[in-house]
Order: C-alpha cells, then structure tokens, then sequence
C-alpha cells in the first residue's frame, strides 16, 4: 500500500518512514503542510498519515480542504496535544483517525492496516478485479483459477493498476511510482511491462481487462465497463 506521509520533523518522518517500509508500505514524506496538499491532490495515495502542527498550512487546514474536493484518501492524524477538542474538529472535518505523539510504529502500521480493510470491504493483502487476484503477501496471482507467474517489476506494476479500477494511469506515473524514477521519454520500459503483463493476464480470455488509452496510458478495466 501507498501511503503518503506529512511530518515536518526530520527525526520522525524518518522514524515513520522506516517503520512502515519495514511493515511492507510504500513511503512518501512531504515536509510542509502545502506540499503535501499538491501531492495528495495530483498523485493516489492508499492512506495518508498527516501531523496537525505543520509549519504554514496546517493538519486540519489541509485535511478540510482535500475533503473540500472530495479527495477521500483515508488519513489519520498525528497529535502531540493531549486535548480534546483538537481530535473532535479532526474526527468532524473527515479524518479516519487520530495517534498521539508519542507512538510505536507497529501501532500506527496496524491502524493504517484497519483502515484500509474498511474503505476496501476486503482483506488489504489482497486485491481483485473480476476473476484476476493478486495477493500482496504471498505475491501469488491467479486468473481464473490458473496461477500466473510474474517478474517482480511486473507484480509491483500489475498491482499498482489493480488498486483503482477504471483510472487511467499515465506513463510518468507507472515509471515514478513502479521504478521510482522520474520518466525518460527516450525509453519504453512502461509499454515493454505492459505488452508483457497483458500476454499473460489477457491472453485467451474472453474479458481482456488490461486497455491501452491512446494518447494518455493505461488502466485496469472496471468489471462491467463495455468494451
């Protein structure tokens, strides 16, 4: 899963991006309330983790104004107050949840775990798209029963696309976020994977669900979305 961490201490932010890296989650730090506003907006993140002591735009700031935009990413708060009234305005601007300063990690990958498992209906290891499943933990994925082996590239790819059915992904995004690397428009390492990923998903099914979006990139196809 692909959370987006906002956390202007250095210490901490790094701190919580270890834990979680280690828990098995994606990481991303912005170190600013602002940045990591534009970030949440422009980019799909799983969860969000959000301090409400940010220097500029504030925690709360940010997360009324994403709900704003019906931005719905799950978020949960980080506080190092004790008060109350300060989590009630959090929990009724639209946060998921809230964690006080002091924590341990594993706490807050188990929150983010508990999160996911609400907004999905499903077990967050696991992620399905008509009869094609993929399982994040055992990395095993079938199609209509028959496994399906993958490269790794290839699974961290599929699986990036199985998360938001029916959402076109550019060719920048695939790079940035499978290869972690800004794109070079000299190369075609995206349609490589892709041609590669939908001979063995698609080929021979009656339902191919893997579509090529002229001009724009590429998505996973919503189970009753016409042909």
């Amino acid at each position: 899963m692909r959370i987006l961490v906002v956390e202007d201490q250095q210490k901490i932010a790094e701190f919580i991006r270890r834990g979680l890296e280690e828990h098995g989650f994606r990481v991303d730090v912005c170190r600013t309330g602002e940045d990591g506003f534009e970030r949440a907006c422009r980019e799909p993140y799983d969860a969000m983790v959000l301090d409400i002591m940010l220097p500029g735009r504030d925690g709360l700031s940010v997360l009324r104004e994403l709900r704003g935009r019906r931005i719905a990413t799950p978020v949960i708060l980080l506080t190092a107050r004790d008060g109350l009234e300060e989590r009630v305005e959090g929990l009724n601007l639209g946060a998921d949840d809230y964690l006080a300063k002091p924590f341990f990690v594993e706490e807050l990958a188990a929150r983010l775990n508990a999160l996911l498992r609400r907004a999905s209906g499903t077990p967050p290891s696991q992620l399905k798209v008509a009869d094609l499943t993929l399982d994040l933990i055992t990395r095993e994925v079938r199609r209509g029963g028959s496994k399906i082996e993958l490269t790794a590239r290839e699974f961290d790819l599929l699986a990036y696309l199985m998360r938001s059915p029916g959402r076109v992904y550019t060719r920048t995004q695939i790079n940035e976020h499978v290869w972690d690397t800004h794109f070079d428009t000299g190369t075609n390492v995206v349609d490589v994977a892709i041609a590669r990923i939908r001979k063995k998903v698609d080929e021979g099914a009656q339902v191919k669900l893997i579509e090529t979006i002229r001009g724009v990139g590429y998505r996973i196809r919503k189970p009753g979305d016409p042909s």
